[in-house]
C-alpha cells in the first residue's frame, strides 16, 4: 500500500512485464538520479517565474491546470513518464516560482526558510528510514494512508464550501486552530516520504520494473516534496 497516488503497486506490476533484461530494470540509484534531474528542472522553472512573478501571475492557474493534467497522464501511463515527468517538473517549477515570489514579497526571507525546512525534513526522514528508527509496519502504512486521505477530503470539502461562500478560516487564517492543522498536515506529508522510500525499495527489490519506472518513481517523490514545501510555506506565513 502506498500513500502517494503516483506510486502504486499495480502500476509497477504492469510495468514489470515489460522489463527485458537485468540491464534495463529499475534501480534505487537510477531513481535517485532521476529524482535529482526532476528537481533541477523544477528549480529551473521556478527561477524563470521568480524573476518576473507579476507577469507570470496571470498564468498561474493555467500552469497549475496543465501541471495537474500532466500528472494525471503520468499516473495512468507510467510508460510516458520519461517525457511527462520532466514536463510536470517544469510546470510545477513555474507555479512554485510565482507563488513563492508572491509570498516572499509579503514576508521577506520566508521562501529560504521554507526551502531549508523542506530539504531538512527530506533528509531527516531518509535517515530515519535507512536506520530503521521507525519500522514500516502494516499498521503504520495504513495509518499514513488514512491520514493522507483525510487531508485530501478536508481540502476537497473546503474547496466546495468556498464555492458557496462558506468561510474556511480554519485553513487560511492565523488562528491557533489553523496553525495546528497546518502542523499536522506537514507531519503527515513528512511521513509520506517514509512510504515513498519503502515502496521504492520494495519495487526495486521484488519487481523487475523497466528503466522508465525510475522517472515514474522520481515523479512521485517530487509530488511529495512539492506538497510538503507548500504546506511549510503556508505554515510559516501564518506564523508571520
Amino acid at each position: 500500500m502506498a500513500t502517494n497516488p503516483m506510486l502504486n503497486e499495480s502500476a509497477f506490476e504492469r510495468a514489470r512485464e515489460n522489463a527485458r533484461s537485468a540491464y534495463e530494470v529499475m534501480t534505487v540509484q537510477g531513481t535517485i538520479n532521476k529524482t535529482f534531474a526532476l528537481l533541477f528542472i523544477c528549480v529551473l522553472g521556478g527561477m524563470i517565474s521568480w524573476t518576473n512573478y507579476q507577469s507570470w501571475a496571470g498564468f498561474l492557474w493555467p500552469v497549475a491546470i496543465a501541471g495537474f493534467v500532466t500528472a494525471l497522464i503520468t499516473s495512468f501511463k507510467p510508460r510516458f513518464a520519461v517525457f511527462t515527468a520532466p514536463v510536470y517538473a517544469f510546470l510545477e517549477g513555474l507555479f512554485l516560482g510565482t507563488v513563492s515570489a508572491a509570498y516572499n514579497a509579503q514576508f521577506q526571507g520566508i521562501v529560504f526558510n521554507a526551502v531549508a525546512a523542506t530539504v531538512l525534513v527530506f533528509f531527516v526522514m531518509l535517515f530515519v528510514y535507512r536506520t530503521g528508527l521507525i519500522k514500516m509496519s502494516r499498521g503504520l502504512r495504513v495509518g499514513i494512508f488514512s491520514a493522507t486521505a483525510a487531508i485530501a477530503l478536508l481540502y476537497l470539502g473546503s474547496m466546495i464550501l468556498s464555492l458557496f461562500g462558506v468561510s474556511t478560516a480554519y485553513l487560511t487564517s492565523s488562528s491557533p486552530l489553523s496553525i495546528g492543522i497546518s502542523v499536522v498536515i506537514c507531519i503527515v506529508a513528512a511521513f509520506n516520504f517514509l512510504m515513498d522510500f519503502y515502496f521504492i525499495d520494495e519495487m526495486t527489490g521484488h519487481y523487475a520494473a523497466p528503466k522508465y519506472m525510475e522517472w515514474y518513481a522520481g515523479f512521485g517523490l517530487l509530488v511529495t516534496l512539492v506538497w510538503l514545501y507548500l504546506e511549510i510555506l503556508r505554515l510559516l506565513s501564518k506564523r508571520r
